[in-house]
């Protein structure tokens, strides 16, 4: 179907820039942000002012408007973007650097003026994820930059702003990498300072299917209340939107239409009408005049060949599995090259790397990749948004987008939350910390090797001793104890292996004889990275060295989320050891919450697995004795 304009269609292969206008409350100062953020107030129902810091097109933004806030402060430092944002947006939209000191305290300073209500942001969160960390990784291994990224430091910058702003709410988003981090360094540091300044914190990793978005992706939300409000996270939902659902009311598109010719990207196709409930939404906010066209429906022209391998796939298909002459790359790297996504399901990620090539994207029906209107739609961006620069920088702005609905969820609740006359007080880290590590320090029930500052002792203690009751734990303690280093246990082998018989434990018994014989070989270190090396080797379980690393920690303490901790953290925030649907995420995260993170958290971290081992049991959690029965949900019930 051909491109509609007001005069005959046009194609050419390069893409236009579009132009956007600001938006009729643009303000050029702070003057004029003063003003309008006065005028809005004087409104009857006194909407919450917000700021959206890294900006991007305004994903987060859109959400909180639909939630009923007024954004009226947006930073980002891609041109592109911001010029998307000043046109959809009113108030002050800035390209300030947030990496330079006095344009993070002119932002603290322009805000608190205002007396903003809620400061929302991403920093950039290439560092943290799998990704980003493996290309810098690269990069600073072949001297191709230096090792240092200064967008790690930008978190400090968002909280430096919030810190002089004292907005009543912050909402902060990333990828959930930036929880998966061995010690979570930095998501620990966020919600100290936060705590330290008197908010409540909580964070999760959500789903966004569960909030109407019809794709797979996952992200780390933070939101944090002032005077200790709890946070009531708004309900999910289990039912799916599909990609089908999402975009099988936008008309055909052939695969050699290429980008549009208009130079500023007016022209449209024709449009029938939205036919399920997703669809309407997105066309909420089109103009009459243009409800038969549909604007950005463009994509990249396809190649001969690709369009003989687009028709190849099925769903399932990877890109190895083509016939050789349909191969333009190598199938050993590139094995998921080519994906063609699934009507009946969800998308895969919407991500930046779709401005670079589509071919993660191909369409369910279409032998072509997916157009900016589409991806826009599977971000749920409605159909009037508009995306400022050439169809590169559209899909870049796209893929780097909190998804709107996202964004409105979590602004709907914390609306919610910040109108009510009465509110419940959330619990502290710090009291949650305290009475874990001085149980630690004092309980009877503390393996004693997790008290012995050995690392060595911890992996002989918790393998030969970790599942034994106390009394066999008192009687055979001071025998293992001896066995100080690993030479002093090869050297009396004979009567370790009569120690591990009488456990049942002949099998352990060879192995740490193995792992203490190559301990001895290489130094007789076991330090962070010589732990790390004998569990990808196999002869040291990860558990026990994690468990060595908490009990004598060379810098940062890991987050350990075993059974034990989290059948703690559990039964604490929900009433029951269930709810936690991923250790490597929601687990960590409810962990970290329980040690916080200071110099007790080691303490805590080292109670908390022991509760879970020795007293909060799978059948008969002994809850009188825990330190933690004041505010635990499991033992109030």
């Amino acid at each position: 179907m051909s491109p509609q304009t007001s005069d005959a269609p046009v194609r050419i292969d390069r893409g236009q820039a579009l132009r956007l206008p600001p938006h009729r409350d643009h303000c050029t100062d702070v003057e004029e942000l003063a003003a309008l953020a006065k005028r809005l107030r004087g409104r009857g129902k006194r909407p919450l002012l917000a700021a959206d810091l890294f900006a991007g097109a305004g994903g987060m933004s859109l959400g909180l408007e639909d939630a009923g806030m007024k954004v009226v402060f947006g930073a980002d430092f891609d041109p592109e973007a911001l010029q998307t944002h000043r046109h959809h947006f009113g108030g002050m939209a800035v390209g300030w650097d947030l990496g330079d000191a006095q344009r993070v305290q002119e932002v603290g300073e322009i805000l608190r003026a205002i007396n903003i209500d809620v400061v929302a942001g991403g920093p950039p969160c290439q560092p943290f994820s799998k990704a980003g960390r493996s290309g810098m990784r690269y990069l600073v291994q072949h001297g191709l930059r230096e090792p240092h990224d200064k967008r790690r430091d930008l978190w400090e910058s968002y909280l430096e702003i919030v810190r002089s702003a004292q907005p009543r709410a912050v909402i902060m988003e990333n990828v959930p990498d930036m929880a998966l981090d061995r010690e979570m360094f930095i998501l620990r540091s966020i919600v100290r300072r936060l705590e330290d300044w008197g908010y409540s914190v909580q964070e999760r990793v959500v789903d966004t299917y569960r909030y109407g978005v019809p794709q797979f992706r996952q992200r780390l939300i933070l939101v944090a209340l002032r005077d200790g409000i709890e946070f009531d996270w708004p309900e999910e939902s289990s039912k799916k939107v599909t990609l089908g659902n999402a975009i099988r009311d936008l008309p055909p598109v052939g695969p050699k239409d290429g980008w549009l010719a208009d130079e500023t990207r007016q022209s449209w196709r024709p449009y029938a009408g939205p036919q399920t409930a997703f669809q309407r939404e997105m066309r909420v906010g089109v103009p009459a005049a243009h409800g038969n066209r549909v604007y950005d429906h463009v994509t990249r022209r396809v190649r001969d060949d690709d369009e003989a391998a687009f028709e190849y796939l099925d769903t399932k298909t990877k890109y190895s599995e083509l016939p050789e002459d349909l191969k333009r790359y190598r199938d050993d790297i590139f094995d998921d090259k080519y994906k063609r996504l699934d009507a009946d399901d969800l998308s895969r990620t919407i991500t930046a790397h779709i401005a670079k090539d589509g071919y993660w994207y191909i369409h369910p029906e279409q032998n072509r990749t997916l157009t900016i209107r589409e991806a826009a739609r599977i971000q749920t961006f409605p159909d009037h948004f508009r995306f400022a620069g050439p169809p590169t920088a559209a899909f870049r702005q796209i893929g780097n987008a909190v998804p709107p609905r996202l964004g409105r969820a979590i602004g709907a609740a914390v609306t919610e939350v910040l109108g009510r006359k009465s509110h419940s007080l959330a619990i502290h880290t710090g009291l949650t910390r305290g009475a874990l590590a001085d149980w630690a320090r004092t309980s009877e029930l503390v393996s004693p090797w997790l008290r012995s500052g050995s690392r060595w002792l911890v992996v002989l203690g918790d393998t030969l001793l970790g599942d034994e009751s106390s009394t066999i734990t008192e009687a055979l303690w001071p025998v293992i104890e001896a066995w100080s280093t690993p030479e002093f246990f090869v050297a009396d082998k004979e009567r370790a292996i009569e120690v591990a018989a009488w456990l049942g434990k002949d099998e352990s018994a060879q192995a740490l004889l193995e792992l203490a014989t190559t301990v001895g070989a290489e130094g007789g270190s076991l330090d962070d990275a010589h732990l790390a090396d004998l569990v990808g080797r196999g002869l040291l379980r990860r558990s026990a060295s994690e468990l060595a690393m908490i009990a004598d920690p060379e810098g940062e303490e890991p987050v350990i989320a075993n059974t034990a901790a989290l059948r703690v953290a559990g039964r604490f925030f929900q009433g029951t050891e269930r709810w936690l649907k991923n250790r490597n995420s929601d687990g960590r995260i409810a962990v970290g919450r329980l040690i916080g993170f200071d110099e007790e958290s080691r303490q805590a971290q080292i109670a908390l697995i022991e509760l879970g081992a020795r007293l909060c049991t799978p059948k008969a959690p002994g809850c009188g004795e825990c330190p933690l029965m004041t505010w635990c949900r499991y033992a109030q019930r």
